[in-house]
């Protein structure tokens, strides 16, 4: 193309104040306003002249006022979409860390909506009318559930870790067992973790077997704790062996050291009928002599994200000091979102309330019941070209909580010869809301153990325009 005529097409590309004066242009003005607007229209123009440039015949056709708006429209529209937004799982993975972890029961739900939008009694004592510590408000319960002398909250459990470590154990030695030295979420190992808080790692055993003796022996002047950790989100089978908790409590009181655990997943009530038989039980670690416990407050507990310390008052009062404290503290949304959860337990109701527990705790022939019926609705609304079939399957918690363990459940699978599963599940997760299935044997896949019943309506929507 001559350079005379590409100029005539750059002539052709309206100026920022012709383009905004567009009816189509100021209706989006209103809705969304004008520098949102004109920060677009000088993008799409600039665009659109950096594509002249490269391909001046086949830009030609972009300059044009109509496919200008509609380019326009499309941007406006994919900016206003929130980067986080509600999504429909249909997946299966109960915990799924990438959707969030742990759906909120209604009264935490209740509790964000009531103390968002209100000011609250976070550090301020109402019965003394005088400012009080930020997690006063939670600990009796915590004491009261967990059994321990004092609690307190950080904002997730690598962080609970590092604060013991930081706290009790800086620039002196702490025993870990080689096979708890584990990674988890994000390349985030316990060895660094406790590198950056300045304790010094004292690994003893072998991968698979750490005897009593081992720690025994590793014991120093300069041996400020034994940590043991909960591999939450791997297990070890065959030749394999690690002293119990009790054990080590005593070794720990007998050596005036401190013994800490880490529990992963903070498992409050019995599982076992669900199961789940080796998630460590909150209480039972209490009771066993551990000096202090963290777990994570958006896993098998089923509340927001929050790291939970619990044990020895002395212990838990150094913790509250650490100057690191205020950069881990949690605010009152999660306060209250985890005031709501843990209500739940204490009021004998957390397998009907908590989200979390109740999709465990769903029977497979509820689930199959559920499955048929959203089988036979699906099927009466859907084109002539699609399959629904029900079949047999297993659900998982998910969250590196319990990786060997898995629910039995009723899967609806869906075959069409108009979409492949690949081109269905990328529709689902482009929709509104954005739904995220699994895909196996060549099928889309639906597992209703992990949808709520008033998104099933929304979900069937969502798989018509999906499979058309």
């Amino acid at each position: 193309m001559k350079t005379s005529e590409r100029n005539n097409i750059f002539r052709r590309i309206p100026k920022v104040d012709q383009f905004l004066a567009r009816p189509a242009v100021s209706d989006w003005i209103r809705r969304a306003g004008r520098d949102f607007v004109v920060s677009r229209v000088q993008r799409l123009l600039d665009d659109v002249r950096d594509g002249i440039r490269r391909d001046p015949d086949g830009a030609a056709e972009a300059v044009g006022m109509e496919a200008l708006e509609r380019m326009l429209s499309e941007r406006l529209q994919a900016g206003l979409v929130p980067g986080l937004r509600a999504v429909i799982n249909a997946t299966g993975v109960i915990l799924h860390t990438n959707l969030g972890r742990a759906p909120l029961s209604a009264s935490a739900q209740k509790s964000l909506s009531e103390l968002s939008g209100q000011y609250g009694n976070l550090e301020y004592d109402i019965s003394q009318g005088r400012r009080s510590q930020r997690d006063k408000t939670i600990q009796p319960l915590l004491e009261e559930l967990l059994g321990c002398e004092a609690a307190t909250v950080v904002n997730n459990n690598a962080a609970a870790v590092f604060m013991i470590l930081n706290t009790l154990a800086q620039g002196r030695e702490v025993i870990v067992s080689r096979g708890e030295l584990v990674e988890i979420g994000g390349s985030f190992r316990i060895p660094d973790v406790m590198a950056q808080s300045g304790a010094i790692l004292r690994e003893v055993g072998a991968t698979n077997k750490t005897h009593l003796s081992d720690y025994e022996n590793a014991v120093t002047p300069d041996t400020a704790m034994i940590l043991r950790v909960h591999p939450s989100n791997f297990r070890m089978q065959g030749f394999t062996a690690r002293p119990g908790v009790a054990e080590l409590a005593e070794l720990a009181r007998s050596r005036g050291i401190t013994l800490a655990e880490d529990i992963g997943s903070g498992c409050i009530i019995d599982l076992r009928p669900y199961g789940i038989a080796d998630e460590p039980r909150v209480r039972e670690s209490v009771n066993s002599g551990v000096d202090i416990i963290c777990f994570s407050g958006d896993k098998l507990l089923g509340g927001p994200q929050a790291g939970i310390i619990a044990g020895a008052e002395k212990f838990i009062a150094s913790i509250r000091k650490n100057p690191l404290m205020r950069a881990f503290r949690v605010d009152k949304l999660v306060y209250g979102a985890l005031q709501s959860t843990l209500e739940s337990y204490r009021m004998g109701k957390a397998l009907e309330e908590i989200p979390v527990l109740r999709m465990i705790s769903m029977p497979r022939d509820v689930i199959a019941r559920s499955a048929r019926n959203f089988a036979r609705r699906l099927r009466a609304v859907l084109p002539g070209n699609a399959r629904v079939s029900v079949c047999a399957g297993d659900s998982v918690i998910g969250g590196g909580s319990c990786p060997e363990c898995v629910l039995p459940t009723m899967l609806v699978a869906l075959e069409s010869d108009a979409a492949r599963p690949s081109l269905v599940e990328s529709r689902l997760r482009s929709g509104a809301p954005p739904v995220v299935i699994r895909i196996e044997d060549n099928r889309s896949i639906i597992d209703l153990r992990s949808v709520f019943p008033e998104q099933e309506p929304v979900l069937i929507d969502a798989l018509c325009r999906a499979l058309l």
